[in-house]
């Protein structure tokens, strides 16, 4: 790595500190009013956003990148304008920091409880769609983070448009600049020098593609709250109901096929085999999934393919299903804890103590009874927003909203109290 570059992220990570700490006594209505100015300016300069991403848009059709990441990567009047609703959400939002929970009295006399307070310093590492840029400020800003934003080099020029108007809002409204700031270079080795930058960033979230998260994973030196694969399960027990069965399944795997929380593994209870496995499965080719089936499922579904071990472990992003007959609620727990990646996974089901088994036995961030898997979302689960989804063990799982970027601290009240 050159020195300039190395110089480069230690001021930007002097400067987020800095930021983040001027900011600690900020009011709610002061980060309001700079969310506010955000979305104004967003929309204002909807024309400057366009214009800028024509230019990452150029680069990835010559680049031959397909229609699926060119999609992802476009910004629309519509695009922009879910951005700016997106941070005006936020500011609707309560505030969690300097929330005070479980004061009590103790013996001697002292008070004691638990203040929410800001992580400090995020670094935001993510690749090609532009409207994280706004998302992930606007939850930072909201929830007293400084944030340092680094997005991937095929969306330069929209992140950077995004950021200066979300910069311009913070000097607005009177807040420190360096809340928001964005790596300006599309040096590969920036990222490598934000995720070891320990003495500034304290917390680094990642979201892309698998190559991205193990770069990270192996190399990181902050902590890092990780998204792994989405390796999803729905189970439909010996007691579902078929028509809730039908929907949940369908709909789990077919409403969006490349998101995390899309189903990729259906697992079936031996006992429903003669009535549910040919029409879950119809239902599935209908809508165009092809279905890698265990050898005794196979064998009754026309159309399918035999699955392979890893079949059963794959995140596919695609319209590709892994199906097993599994003899009872244990088998099918442990498939899930072995295969499944700890991101969410569903049983269909009208048996409560089965319900109640899974919920406690599957060991994945989000688990549902009766329900499709892609509700595992921030917006879905009353947080407003969110900034990725968790599947680490520490700290917080499953979707990250405002409070899952603050921590507790404990706080003692006194009156002249010593201890005796």
């Amino acid at each position: 790595m050159s020195s300039e570059l190395e110089d480069l992220m230690q001021d930007t990570g002097k400067r987020a500190r800095q930021a983040q700490r001027r900011a600690l006594g900020l009011e709610a209505g002061r980060k309001n009013e700079a969310l506010q100015h955000m979305a104004a300016f967003l929309r204002r300069d909807a024309d400057d956003l366009q214009r800028a991403n024509r230019k990452d848009l150029r680069n990835a059709e010559q680049a031959g990148r397909d229609d699926a990441f060119i999609d992802r990567l476009r910004l629309d009047e519509g695009r922009i304008e879910a951005m700016a609703r997106g941070l005006e959400e936020i500011a609707a939002l309560p505030d969690p920091v300097g929330e005070i929970t479980d004061l009590q009295t103790r013996p001697s006399g002292i008070q004691v409880g638990r203040m929410r307070m800001p992580l400090g310093v995020i670094a935001m590492i993510y690749e090609s769609r532009p409207n994280v840029t706004a998302d992930a400020a606007g939850l930072c800003v909201k929830s007293g983070n400084a944030v340092i934003l680094r997005g991937g080099s095929e969306s330069l020029h929209s992140n950077l448009a995004i950021a200066e108007r979300l910069r311009a809002a913070l000097g607005k409204a009177g807040l420190p600049l360096d809340l928001v700031q964005y790596v300006q270079t599309a040096e590969r080795e920036a990222v490598g020098a934000l995720i070891r930058l320990d003495t500034y960033v304290d917390v680094v979230i990642p979201r892309g593609g698998k190559g991205l998260l193990a770069r990270i994973r192996d190399e990181a030196t902050v902590p890092v709250i990780m998204h792994l694969d989405g390796n999803c399960h729905v189970y439909v027990d010996r007691d579902a109901d078929a028509q809730k069965a039908l929907q949940i399944v369908v709909n789990a795997k077919t409403q969006r096929l490349g998101t995390c929380n899309t189903a990729e593994s259906l697992l079936l209870h031996r006992e429903r085999v003669d009535d549910l496995l040919l029409p879950l499965a119809q239902a599935l080719q209908e809508k165009g999934v092809e279905i890698r089936a265990c050898p005794e499922a196979l064998a009754h579904i026309p159309g399918a393919v035999a699955a392979s071990e890893e079949d059963y472990a794959t995140e596919y992003l695609a319209a590709i299903i892994s199906l097993k007959i599994v003899d009872d609620l244990d088998a099918a727990i442990a498939h899930i804890n072995r295969y499944g990646s700890q991101h969410t996974d569903s049983i269909v089901t009208e048996n409560y103590s089965s319900a109640r088994r899974f919920l406690r036995e599957v060991d994945s961030s989000s688990v549902m009874v009766n329900a499709s898997t892609r509700f595992a979302d921030g917006f879905e689960y009353g947080l407003g927003a969110e900034i990725g989804i968790s599947t680490n063990r520490l700290h917080v799982r499953g979707p990250v909203g405002l409070e899952g970027l603050t921590l507790q601290k404990w706080i003692v009240l006194g009156d002249g109290h010593i201890r005796r």
